[in-house]
């Protein structure tokens, strides 16, 4: 019995020197941590979401995260935020005279600005997939030159230098530890809760309390039907935005449909797309497939924001005018060059079906404001 007190005794003596000594960050939380964890909201229909084991969801951190979001102190001039770049009047998308990225001291990126809502279910983010989660992706914008232009340690000095944060910190993570690692789980957290799934086509598709018009289900209708040369005058458009397809979220979703190239443009000379990820010839010219939801708000459209409003972008899909590459997805090839001839009319039903997927109730949400102007 003695032998095993000292044993006891000189493990917890073991483990007393090992949490002593273990650096900040890296220690468990202490007992006294209680966070108040947060249960994802799924719509209807949605799948289940992708939320990391080591990043669970917490009031703390989604509070955290949201004032992490809109503070300038991320950009080298603190002059630029996040929401910067994504402003909740669009959906989280950027300016819409900005066919690309305005960064410090007006750097321009070469891509436009990706919406920010239902990514809790995205598996890739950036138009050529680099981040492979929501947290990778949230800190790399702060060291683009061409964005924020900055250094992780200067934004983790800033935050430490400000009174709140710490307590901040420790209300989210269990200390006042301020890392960069903590910051992309805090602003991941946050994105997450950002879900569109209250448009009219909810109302419809998914909860069958409202109805169409006339006008709009011609619109889905053609949206949902394929097209062929034989004379069926359908849009084509379900096989990279359905929503059986893609489990409502209307744009990138599964495996074999993150990335596509519709015949934009051929050469790629500015921007290979997915390429420049995987330096595979195969996926030169593919870029993530953008969501349809909120289309009315979130222009101008195309990673390089070329196409300024939804009449262009179903033009675009009519004229059969798009530029060959070997790359080129085989609903394109097959379809994309045959002029599909359809009617004002029927364009207009196309549209009148896309401002169906707008969704007013989160373009105007309290819960998504800039904390720094309450």
């Amino acid at each position: 019995m003695k032998r095993n007190s000292i044993t006891i005794v000189a493990a917890i003596s073991v483990l007393v020197f090992a949490l002593s000594r273990c650096k900040k960050e890296d220690c468990p939380p202490p007992d006294s941590w209680s966070p108040t964890y947060y249960t994802l909201k799924v719509p209807a229909g949605f799948p289940e979401p992708n939320i990391p084991a080591d990043n669970p969801m917490t009031y703390e951190g989604i509070e955290l995260g949201h004032r992490l979001f809109f503070d300038k102190r991320f950009s080298s001039d603190n002059t630029l935020s996040c929401a910067s770049c994504h402003h909740q009047s669009f959906f989280f998308a950027d300016l819409p005279d900005r066919k690309v990225s305005t960064g410090v001291n007006g750097a321009q990126g070469k891509r436009n600005a990706m919406v920010i809502f239902n990514l809790a279910w995205q598996e890739h983010f950036f138009w050529d997939g680099r981040a492979m989660s929501l947290e990778e992706q949230a800190l790399m914008p702060i060291e683009d030159p061409t964005e924020l232009n900055n250094t992780l340690p200067v934004v983790v000095a800033r935050l430490e230098a400000d009174s709140l944060y710490p307590s901040l910190f420790k209300a989210a993570f269990g200390d006042e530890a301020i890392t960069p690692e903590r910051i992309g789980k805090a602003i991941a957290q946050f994105e997450r809760t950002i879900i569109s799934s209250n448009s009219k086509f909810d109302r419809v598709e998914r909860l069958k309390i409202e109805q169409y018009t006339p006008e709009e289900q011609l619109g889905r209708d053609m949206f949902f039907t394929d097209f062929t040369p034989s004379g069926i005058r359908g849009g084509d458009c379900f096989h990279c935005h359905g929503s059986v397809e893609t489990s409502y979220l209307m744009g990138a979703f599964g495996r074999d449909n993150q990335f596509k190239n519709n015949g934009l443009n051929a050469t790629h000379v500015n921007d290979k797309g997915r390429a420049d990820v995987t330096n595979l010839a195969s996926d030169e010219g593919k870029f993530k497939v953008g969501t349809v939801r909120n289309m009315e708000w979130s222009f101008p459209y195309m990673h390089n924001g070329s196409i300024a409003t939804i009449a262009d972008l179903i033009e675009f899909y009519n004229s059969g005018v798009h530029e060959f590459s070997p790359n080129i997805d085989p609903n394109m090839s097959v379809n994309g060059f045959v002029d599909k001839n359809w009617t004002q009319v029927e364009k207009g039903h196309l549209e009148a079906f896309l401002m169906t997927l707008t969704d007013d109730s989160l373009r105007f949400d309290p819960a998504f404001q800039d904390p720094f102007e309450k």
